[in-house]
């Protein structure tokens, strides 16, 4: 039977753990008053449970491994497929620098923003479950909303990215195994309509995963894929540069008078694509608007957010040396011609078979990233309607229902038609707008300087009451400053880039 969701955890009254099914009930017992003595039977440190956690709640048992294979699969997607386009756009220089310098941004914050997860006291302080849980408790007024708009806005920009992401590996198989037949005579063209709907059935089923707790499996096996395609790509750009028998690119990046698919590099749309790179490598690195989400999927003790720094640092160690040598590797194999998507451009040949091992790792990869990404955002939606609603028997009710071979599913008809309608939605913004390294400039310049940067700077600075005008605080207002203008910079040039794909655009007809 599948454990039950965390956002429904089971209720403990007069020492009796009362399973019940119908979140009604779970708030009817949230809203009674606890006399004295039985707040005291739950204190933690006078009787402890082996089943549940100092706030009443199912036992977390996520170590430092599954923590890391959450971050990995959440920041090695999508993103790690246009590096090499990105330090094409900024050259030999720029590039790799940028790449560290977002790297070490992301530590700092990520840091910063993992002791947020209790309010008062890192050990024994109350919890926050989401990001938005801890701007309430520490930051709270109109900010949680602004917060909240944000962060789950971004988390629906990324399925849509994911979904595109997806279906250019999916196609990417059957057009190499195209080119294979006909030896490089046949072009291949074909829409990715269908994939991305093959894609939106698989995120369908999947989106019926209770809870995020339950997904930690998807993570491991997306954690896996990631480091298989990134290792083909990387090798496949070594094999590239071997080939040319030099390194490709310059210090600088693309040149003008390049011709692209949108025609010559002008001047102004070498500084536009420069500034959109700087979204892309942002987008590869975001992964803090769910940090908090996986914080709390972590056991204790030792305290979590040791646990989660220890993480961090593996991961992002890890992916930034990943992302160095594919984007690198990358640039060198193509220099200016550097595609936006790593493996659909080595031109569809041999070794075929191993190309489509690297896209089908992208897209098992992905399909895992878009769980670990909305899982945040359907329980944010599933609570606030079960307290709206608190009544309907749609949006509270779950039924069992045996599986065999499996034990026993807990349905929810709301959760069942919302997060099926949020699927279609994505999928079909998708197909109107299947512009991969856009789309990605905008989620990175969108998400970096509130979620990854401002937020967890302005809780550190409220909860550790760090004065005004200290060294410490204007150090950390000068980095927030600084990546709030990066942030506009990325956006204006990937929404300039939009205006230029749109030209040459027909809505659900484009072909590859």
């Amino acid at each position: 039977m599948l454990p039950r969701s965390r956002t429904l955890p089971s209720r403990i009254h007069n020492g009796v753990v009362e399973e019940r099914h119908d979140i009604r009930s779970y708030f009817q017992v949230e809203a009674q008053p606890k006399p004295h003595a039985e707040s005291e039977a739950m204190n933690p440190q006078s009787n402890y449970s082996k089943c549940f956690d100092d706030d009443g709640r199912l036992k977390r048992t996520g170590t430092f491994w599954t923590a890391t294979s959450h971050i990995i699969t959440a920041v090695i997607g999508s993103g790690v497929l246009s590096l090499a386009w990105a330090i094409g756009q900024l050259g030999w220089v720029a590039g790799p620098a940028v790449m560290v310098l977002f790297a070490f941004v992301n530590l700092y914050t990520s840091n910063l923003l993992s002791q947020c997860y209790r309010t008062g006291d890192p050990i024994t302080g109350q919890r926050n479950y989401t990001y938005m849980d801890a701007v309430k408790a520490t930051l709270g007024g109109k900010k949680v909303m602004l917060c909240g708009i944000i962060q789950y806005l971004n988390l629906f920009g990324v399925a849509i990215g994911y979904t595109i992401a997806a279906s250019v590996s999916m196609m990417a198989i059957k057009r190499s195994n195209c080119f294979h037949k006909s030896h490089g005579k046949d072009p291949c063209h074909m829409s990715s309509n269908g994939f991305m709907i093959a894609f939106g059935v698989m995120e369908i089923l999947l989106s019926q995963i209770p809870d995020f707790d339950q997904v930690w499996w998807l993570s491991i096996v997306a954690a896996i894929m990631s480091f298989t395609y990134s290792t083909v790509g990387l090798g496949l750009g070594i094999e590239k540069v071997a080939e040319n028998g030099n390194f490709q690119g310059s210090l600088t990046g693309i040149k003008i008078g390049t011709p692209t698919h949108a025609g010559v590099v002008t001047s102004t749309q070498k500084l536009w694509r420069s500034l959109q790179a700087l979204g892309a490598i942002a987008f590869a690195y975001s992964y803090s608007i769910i940090l908090i989400e996986i914080q709390d999927t972590v056991r204790s003790p030792p305290a979590e957010h040791k646990t989660m720094k220890k993480a961090t640092l593996f991961s992002i160690t890890v992916t930034t040396a990943f992302y160095l040598l594919c984007g690198c590797m990358g640039y060198a194999a193509f220099g200016d011609l550097a595609p936006g998507n790593l493996l659909t451009g080595f031109g569809f040949y041999d070794p075929y078979w191993l190309l489509d091992i690297a896209n089908a790792a992208i897209v098992i990869h992905l399909v895992g990233a878009y769980q670990v990404y909305c899982q945040p955002l359907f329980a944010f939606i599933e609570k606030w309607s079960a307290k709206k609603w608190s009544k309907s028997d749609f949006v509270t009710a779950e039924y069992d229902i045996p599986i065999p071979f499996f034990g026993v599913y807990q349905l929810n008809f709301f959760r069942l038609v919302w997060r099926t309608l949020f699927v279609i939605l994505t999928t079909v913004i998708a197909m109107l707008m299947p512009f991969f390294n856009d789309v990605v400039g905008i989620l990175g310049a969108f998400g970096f300087w509130p979620l990854t940067v401002y937020f967890p700077v302005e809780m550190y600075v409220s909860s550790r009451r760090i004065g005004r005008w200290t060294t410490m605080w204007v150090g950390l207002q000068i980095l927030s400053m600084t990546c709030l203008l990066i942030s506009v910079a990325a956006a204006v040039g990937s929404v300039a880039g939009v205006v230029l794909d749109l030209k040459t655009y027909k809505p659900f007809k484009t072909t590859y």
